[in-house]
């Protein structure tokens, strides 16, 4: 279309930056229409090159996230962020990988940077690189990226807020009713063995030994196993919960602690009267077969997959029918497009996707753009809420960010929005604001995985 316009006019310098309106006039309406006004002509897509990546820590968002800029040749940049509570190091590894190379290649750098990424915090830098690589191609092309995903399938998308924990249940209760109030259509608890193991006859375990101590341990190798009391008591704890929320509204639950698969199948049982949207991560998401015990055996949906990386043990959770619904956290899943391929696999199989996370705005628009294109998509979880100056952090989007429990994605191009600096700089881990990581220019070793 470019080469058609220049040879009509004659002119190369009409597409230089601010010729529009020597392009309108010199183009008819017909051809004005046809001529492709939403290419960013501050950037030539095709010579786009990564120049640099730079970092900055950020605190009590509410974890720990630490957050890049992909700089380029063409003076835009692309934002990403490292998964909540992982190190920065995860990310800057990659950079001598990434030096030189077209960002809007998103696909060829993530093939090329993946096998440096692992399950839960160690995908963190690999998802936090294909978060800023979208970034950058949707700014090069003038176009949001759910729109390079295919398009959306919704207008708004769902959230569902953690919500801060309380032994007593009417204390919590009250705390969901207000995530009601204020509009929230989806809501999750922690339904945890700490509730009860301080009271007598509640936990058989080793002695001498408390549940967070043994936190550590995988749930199937811990000993600890729920009594009969144990889990009346905590399923009275999910209906005093219930019997004030309501039973319409969707409630999840999590955080079970490391109990026994007995255990886990006998308390799923217990707690099917109060029809919850789903039990997560009851076991580690590592023992697929297992989990199938579970989801066999209880009545009330089963969900894991926020430590899982890239679509592999994802398929076979689904080919297994293993657990009822999928759910990844973008920020370690393996990113954008990795995550969109996760859902559209889910589906195929009958399996719903919700998506865990706990991060900056800057992910959660990765995860709206995500979220607006794959189909099978439920509900997003919203960890910041409680946080006053959370979306203070970015601008370039309508606030606040999210109204009566939904969220609009973004309509401006790539991740949709500038990051405000300022407020960035107000609440860093350490020092260092995405000051030169030169010391990380260099690749030390060959990458290649065959002879």
């Amino acid at each position: 279309m470019k080469k058609a316009i220049e040879k009509l006019v004659g002119r190369r310098d009409l597409f230089n930056p601010g010729a529009g309106a020597a392009t309108a006039a010199l183009l008819g309406t017909a051809d004005l229409e046809a001529y492709p006004q939403n290419t960013n002509t501050n950037s030539r897509p095709s010579e786009l090159k990564i120049t640099d990546m730079r970092m900055a820590w950020v605190r009590d968002a509410p974890m720990q996230v630490p957050i890049l800029r992909l700089d380029t040749n063409q003076g835009i940049s692309g934002w990403g962020e490292v998964r909540d509570g992982a190190d920065k190091r995860y990310a800057l590894m990659l950079k001598s990988r990434l030096l030189g190379e077209n960002p809007c290649n998103i696909d060829k750098i993530f093939r090329k940077i993946k096998q440096f990424g692992g399950p839960a915090r160690q995908a963190g830098g690999v998802c936090g690189v294909e978060m800023a690589l979208w970034d950058l191609a949707g700014k090069a092309y003038n176009v949001p990226i759910y729109q390079m995903l295919g398009g959306k399938f919704r207008e708004k998308i769902r959230l569902y807020a953690d919500t801060p924990e309380s032994p007593d249940p009417a204390v919590f209760a009250e705390r969901l009713k207000r995530r009601m109030d204020h509009g929230f259509t989806f809501l999750k608890m922690d339904v945890g063995v700490r509730l009860v193991e301080n009271i007598p006859g509640t936990v058989s375990r080793p002695l001498g030994i408390t549940s967070r101590e043994l936190s550590q341990t995988q749930h199937m190798f811990t000993g600890m196993e729920l009594t009969d009391k144990g889990i009346e008591l905590m399923s009275e704890y999910v209906g005093k919960v219930r019997s004030v929320v309501g039973m319409e509204v969707p409630l999840a639950a999590d955080h079970f602690g490391h109990i026994g698969l007995n255990s886990c199948i006998r308390l799923g049982k217990a707690l099917e009267k109060h029809n919850l949207a789903w039990l997560e991560d009851m076991i580690p998401w590592q023992y697929p077969d297992l989990w199938k015990e579970i989801t066999d055996e209880v009545d009330t949906p089963t969900l894991t997959g926020e430590d899982i990386y890239l679509k592999e043990p994802f398929m076979e959770l689904c080919r297994k029918h293993a657990v009822d619904m999928i759910h990844p956290d973008l920020a370690s899943s393996g990113g954008i497009l990795e995550t969109k391929k996760i859902g559209d696999m889910a589906q195929e199989h009958g399996v719903a996707m919700a998506m865990h996370f706990a991060g900056t705005p800057i992910c959660f628009m990765a995860n709206l753009h995500c979220a607006a294109a794959t189909e099978n998509f439920v509900a997003l979880e919203h960890h910041s809420v409680d946080v006053p100056w959370w979306e203070d952090m970015v601008t370039g989007v309508p606030k606040p960010l999210y109204t009566a429990g939904f969220a609009n994605i973004p309509t401006g191009p790539g991740l949709g929005i500038d990051v405000v600096l300022d407020v960035v700089k107000e609440h860093l881990r350490e020092p260092g604001f995405f000051e030169p990581t030169d010391e990380w220019n260099e690749a030390r070793v060959n990458d290649r995985l065959w002879s």
